[in-house]
């Protein structure tokens, strides 16, 4: 279809056989005719980020305005039909920008800036529903929104036109810029002349007629395997295999960028240099002028990747290895000293000034100065204890995996004719001293046995990965929960494939508690593998797989299938905010190839496969929180509770903030939805959610498109659960697993990413140094210095919340609807997480609740939601529930 101009299509003169009224008719319906004046405000930003051309993008624009070239607006009719095309409004006639000369400044910071603008506007016209813009500049500038105030026919109040998109000079585009009213419409209670606009703007958010690399004018929402994360033509080393669109290689789908393949494997997406971030996603999908220029202040340290052999040879001989405890807590007092000031000269001469300026932390002589994380502040022994690493499983960074034990020994699920015998070698004999008084069986009935196990999801990858520089197991953590509510760790398994090959099964360790002597030492490694396990889980499958890449298809479908003015695309937009623009960049520096993940995390370069092999498992509905707990058989069902569900662990601070989240946003979702649906036929008969949905599954989680457990959305019911899953995974389950990192990850002896060297043998050389020095061997045994300090600078970017951050019931506008009953009932959301504020305060300063604060005496408050918060400030807040996935 060739696109023609809306402004062309409804100036276009009517066929000679409608002209039939008379001269006299004419003349009277002139006369009938009332025009008005329409004021209104348009509100607009011109800086575009890091354009050091923006100055002269400016003056070129003030020469267009002063030749005609200006920014005009038309308002669409929602009453009379254009006599050319009478599936449309009228147009009204242009109305442009005022003064935009003198106020439009060349200013090194992005500034709002309100225009005056004066519509000529006929009447008999109605309200209008819609308006077109053109920019007719050299440059583009971000569209906040219009307001028309006092409209006749707008009920008294104003017409809200809520934009918030960029705006790029009219020949970039095939079609006209439109935007709707706030006003919110099932596509059959659209009005008519308002039907075919709709459609027309979702087709050009689908379309991409031109093919090729997109730019970032184009508008276009489109899906892509995971093919751009290796650079096959670097050789095989750096290759990477597809994921996306294989039985072999599953994984969701991410936006399309349209690079050209590799020159070595026409299946393989070519990459950007390094240091350019200009990866394309829909120029709305961008970070905001605050959220990036707070991300590339909090990204300089990230760079170290590229920058590890010049900081090696200029730095001291051990730069490599940390020789105890004290070295590790000098990052935080005063970090690594350099030499002297030739040292910081030939530092300067490797590493942009900038950049430069932000690693010394304004300190001169110190490199790589990191905040004290929160798990050092009040003590620098506690992470060691039991309590602490067992309290982690339910209140730290990872609270989503532990299992309660339905049977004892552990079984594996893996196939036995692949792999052999995977059982667990944990006997009863093992844990019988840990077991207060409980036989084994009398602690299952009583639901007291519970599991971290990491065996299965390793076992398959163990050979490959410890091919590697990387020497770790497939691990079992098994605990007690007491009386007073916390976890005793009772036995750790360390297992390993059979020397003769995977078929031959597992060989296995088993390690108990110990607290004095080389058993303790040989205990505190236990959980330190223990803990390796963990970490890369969390950042491969809890935060990457589990939040960021499950919900861009979600994104994708929405923009693609569900106009701006469906109730449902305005429910869930403000939950998709930026994370497009971060699994880019994510794809870009940190999970491919080389990338930070692969450096710092123990699977290294197997571990984007492995999020594949996991993600054959992902379901859907699973991600209910109250389904989540009883599939990991932490919590039972009980038709009387609020959710349905009864924690079997009353002290299980993410599960029982989380309920409370989880519940109010489903209330939220619930009276949000049965205002625009009254049954579940409305359900049935909305075709763009029928639409949404089908390619949801179909495309953006193809691979998975056959699988049973996928929600026919036919019913309300349908839709409601659809809504909750995907908010509370957007935000309450990212915020859960991500915030908490530099609280309690930024010390990398909490929790290590890799392992280098198997338990120490007795009677090696070793084991003698474990007796001698076990802060030495522990270190030899963890993740070196040079990871640790990009490992800590990644997830200290990845902690921070923007200075611009919108928490769980907060908005952008207040004007996002028209509609006064979805008001109401989002402000009673908000009021619903206010309480939940203060539920979270007062079961932290409960004495009771050891498991809310521990040994390190670090309240949870990672699902605090902070909707009471609009300071901006943003920060290592260890709080707050953003919207979205947008870090």
């Amino acid at each position: 279809m060739i696109h023609t101009d809306i402004a062309e299509i409804l100036c276009v003169k009517p066929k000679t056989e409608k002209r039939t009224k008379t001269m006299e008719e004419d003349v009277k319906k002139k006369k009938n005719k009332k025009t008005m004046k329409i004021e209104g405000e348009v509100v607009v930003m011109k800086k575009n980020l890091l354009d050091f051309k923006d100055a002269m993008a400016s003056f070129l624009d003030r020469v267009h305005e002063l030749l005609g070239r200006r920014v005009s607006l038309h308002l669409v009719s929602s009453l009379q039909p254009d006599p050319a095309n009478e599936k449309r409004g009228r147009l009204g006639k242009a109305a442009h920008l005022e003064k935009w000369v003198t106020k439009i400044k060349t200013s090194v910071t992005a500034e709002e800036t309100a225009f005056a603008v004066t519509f000529d506007w006929d009447e008999s016209m109605g309200p209008p529903a819609a308006f077109v813009i053109k920019n007719h500049h050299h440059s583009q500038f971000y569209l906040k929104s219009l307001t028309l105030r006092n409209f006749p026919g707008g009920e008294g109040g104003p017409i809200h036109f809520v934009c918030n998109s960029w705006i790029y000079p009219s020949h970039r585009y095939r079609s006209d810029r439109v935007f709707f009213s706030n006003k919110a419409y099932l596509p059959n209670e659209t009005p008519e002349l308002l039907k075919e606009l709709r459609k027309e703007e979702l087709k050009n958010l689908r379309d991409n007629e031109k093919g090729g690399e997109l730019k970032e004018w184009d508008r276009v929402y489109d899906y892509a395997y995971y093919n751009d994360l290796g650079v096959p033509d670097k050789g095989p080393d750096s290759a990477r295999p597809v994921l996306g669109g294989s039985p072999d290689f599953p994984y969701p789908r991410r936006g399309k960028t349209g690079r050209k393949p590799t020159k070595s494997d026409p299946k393989s997406e070519s990459r950007l240099a390094l240091l350019n971030l200009n990866i394309y996603v829909p120029r709305d999908e961008r970070f905001s002028h605050v959220k990036f220029s707070d991300f590339l202040a909090y990204a300089l340290k990230s760079v170290t990747q590229v920058l590890v052999p010049e900081i090696a040879s200029v730095c001291d001989k051990t730069i490599n290895e940390f020789d105890s405890f004290e070295d590790v807590f000098h990052l935080y007092d005063g970090s690594i000293k350099l030499a002297n000031g030739h040292t910081i000269s030939k530092l300067r001469d490797v590493i942009p000034w900038e950049m430069f300026r932000e690693l010394v932390r304004n300190d001169g002589e110190r490199f790589l100065k990191f905040p004290l994380p929160d798990v050092l502040k009040e003590s620098r022994s506690a992470w060691r204890t039991d309590e602490e690493f067992a309290r982690e499983m339910l209140a730290g960074l990872n609270p989503v995996i532990i299992s309660r034990l339905q049977e004892f020994p552990p079984k594996s699920n893996l196939d036995s004719t692949r792999y052999g015998n995977q059982h667990s070698s944990i006997r009863e004999e093992h844990i019988k001293p840990h077991m207060n008084g409980l036989s084994v069986q009398e602690a299952l009935g009583q639901n007291k046995l519970y599991i971290l196990d990491h065996h299965d999801a390793l076992m398959p990858y163990l050979t490959r990965i410890n091919s590697t520089n990387t020497k770790t197991y497939a691990t079992r953590t098994l605990l007690l929960l007491q009386e007073d509510g916390t976890l005793k760790p009772l036995a750790i398994e360390l297992s390993l494939p059979h020397a003769q090959g995977e078929s031959h099964g597992a060989v296995s360790k088993i390690f108990t508690p110990a607290e004095k002597g080389v058993e303790g030492s040989v205990w505190q490694l236990a959980k330190a593998y223990a803990a390796v396990n963990d970490s890369g889980y969390h950042q491969l499958i809890s935060h990457w797989l589990k939040t960021h890449a499950v919900i861009e298809p979600f994104i994708i479908a929405s923009n693609r299938q569900l106009s701006v003015v469906h109730p449902i695309y305005k429910l869930l937009h403000p939950h998709f905010r930026d994370t497009m623009n971060i699994n880019a960049l994510a794809r870009h520096v940190l999970i491919n190839s080389d990338g930070v993940l692969e450096r710092t995390v123990f699977p290294g370069r197997y571990a984007m496969e492995m999020s594949s092999s996991i993600y054959k498992n992902w379901v859907f509905t699973d991600q209910a929180l109250p389904k989540d707990l009883l599939k990991r058989g932490v919590a039972v069902e009980n038709p009387s509770s609020d959710n349905g569900v009864e924690l079997l662990i009353e002290d299980y601070p993410f599960a029982v903030d989380g309920l409370e989240i989880w519940s109010a946003i489903k209330t939220w979702v619930r009276e949000y939805c049965t205002i625009y649906y009254k049954n579940d036929k409305s359900v049935q008969n909305d075709t763009e959610i029928q639409e949404w949905w089908n390619e949801l599954r179909t495309k953006g989680h193809g691979d998975l498109q056959h699988e049973s457990w996928w929600p026919s959305m036919q019913t309300c019911d349908d839709l409601i659960e659809a809504c909750t899953i995907i908010i509370w995974v957007a935000s309450a389950l990212h915020a859960a697993v991500n915030f908490g990192q530099y609280p309690y990850a930024g010390f990398l002896p909490n929790r290590p990413t890799v392992s280098r060297r198997f338990m120490p043998e007795p009677g090696t050389e070793e084991y003698a140094e474990l007796e001698e020095n076990e802060e030495v061997a522990f270190l030899k045994t963890i993740t070196p210095q040079l990871q640790t300090l990009l490992g800590i600078s990644i997830i200290e970017i990845l902690s921070m919340h923007s200075t611009d951050e919108i928490y769980l019931g907060q908005r952008d506008s207040p004007n996002w609807t028209a509609d006064d009953e979805p008001l109401e009932a989002f402000k009673r959301f908000g009021k619903s997480l206010e309480l939940i504020e203060n539920n979270i305060i007062r079961r932290n300063n409960d004495k009771k609740f050891k498991n809310r604060t521990g040994p390190v005496n670090i309240p949870y408050t990672l699902l605090y939601p902070n909707t009471t918060d609009y300071t901006r400030e943003g920060g290592l807040t260890g709080k707050g529930i953003p919207n979205s996935v947008s870090i």
